[in-house]
């Protein structure tokens, strides 16, 4: 990484962070700048397959994440009445279970820790104003005014990125037709692994974050038009869609769900770049490029493997542009693989909500079976 001595690196959340961290070990200076003025985490849980575990270990930091979450083994699967289905998810990786479950603020504490053990420096609550993005550097303003040169910027900074919107135009995310509610609970003592139950409005899931913690999924269709929903509708519209799952576990959690603080809402939104992800000195990585629906659980997963697959290519080639192009070549198919998997296995979800039949041919069980089966493959 003989061209490249320093790092911007755009969004401090868990692709940005992975960025830097790689960086930082590979002996470039790397500083994150994050919109946020108080770095804090809200998002509740996470589930990580053997392929973020895997990425997560090339940056050194696998086994904390584990030691701090909850491995667990294939997910058991349930109609609405608790009849069984099947079991579903990758098979382990060789040291690594076939998922690890983790509150999305204890995997940022992780790779905060990380980063700081490495001294690498954060500014809080800037974003960038404009970007000089030439062949050989990038002069950054920042929406302080102040203004800083570096070999290469990062844009790790989500679904509504800034920077992707300076370097190829304004893009706005499309709604998808669902919705995913999560909310955290104390461990149900019957919960061994994760669980999923398919009703007739919603799909509803528990997963394990710690031995005292896990968390609820809940998918949804909300409308087409207008998914926003008040705040205090959250615990009443929450509590309706589980009256249908006559499951001690499911019913247990609805009577818990009782502080709307705790439920965190959002639509299903997707936005793809083509399959060139960055001009000159500037690359969009993780949500940014590829961000799609959460049905395989792998939008984070992508991000890690994007920023260790970055590093990687950028130690190896003696030009940016073609560790650029090289990065193009491993990543684009894989991440299209898994955005299009997951956004048709949501479009039939959304017509089985809507009480329509898929179509001809379609089974989500084999699709999501081959797409994850691939991800165990080297990325």
């Amino acid at each position: 990484m003989g061209s490249v001595k320093n790092v911007l690196v755009v969004g401090g959340g868990i692709g940005g962070q992975s960025a830097a961290i790689g960086f930082a070990k590979s002996g470039v200076a790397v500083e994150i700048i994050e919109i946020l003025e108080i770095y804090n985490v809200y998002g509740v849980g996470i589930i990580q397959q053997g392929n973020a575990l895997r990425a997560l270990d090339q940056l050194g930091i696998a086994d904390e994440a584990m030691r701090r979450g909850s491995p667990y083994p294939q997910v058991k699967l349930f109609t609405a009445g608790g009849h069984y289905i099947t079991e579903a998810g990758p098979p382990p990786m060789g040291k690594f279970p076939s998922h690890n479950g983790i509150s999305r603020k204890t995997l940022h504490e992780v790779m905060y820790e990380e980063t700081q053990k490495l001294g690498i420096r954060y500014r809080m609550g800037l974003s960038i104003a404009a970007l000089d993005n030439r062949e050989d550097a990038v002069d950054v303003t920042f929406t302080d005014g102040s203004t800083a040169t570096y070999d290469i910027v990062v844009a790790s900074d989500g679904v509504r990125s800034k920077v992707r919107d300076l370097v190829f135009g304004k893009m706005e995310p499309q709604y998808q037709g669902l919705s995913v509610w999560r909310y955290p609970f104390k461990r149900h003592k019957d919960l061994d692994t994760g669980y999923i139950y398919y009703g007739k409005r919603s799909k509803v899931g528990f997963i394990p974050m710690s031995e005292k913690e896990m968390y609820m999924f809940l998918v949804s269709a909300e409308g087409e038009q207008n998914p926003w929903i008040a705040p205090e509708n959250f615990i009443p519209i929450l509590q309706d869609y589980l009256e249908e799952y006559n499951i001690p576990l499911i019913q247990d959690a609805r009577q818990e769900i009782t502080n709307r603080t705790l439920v965190n809402y959002r639509p299903l939104e997707a936005l793809h770049l083509s399959d060139t992800w960055y001009k000159n000195r500037v690359i969009i990585i993780g949500d940014a490029a590829h961000a799609t629906v959460p049905q395989l659980g792998s939008g984070a997963a992508l991000a890690i493997e994007d920023a260790v697959v970055l590093v990687d290519e950028l130690q190896k080639a003696d030009e940016v542009s073609l560790a650029f192009d090289s990065f193009m070549k491993r990543r684009y198919e894989r991440c299209m693989m898994v955005v299009d998997a997951s956004e048709t296995l949501a479009k039939w979800e959304l017509l089985e909500f809507q009480g329509k039949s898929l179509p001809e041919g379609a089974n989500p069980g084999a699709l999501m079976g081959k797409t994850i089966g691939k991800l165990t493959a080297p990325f």
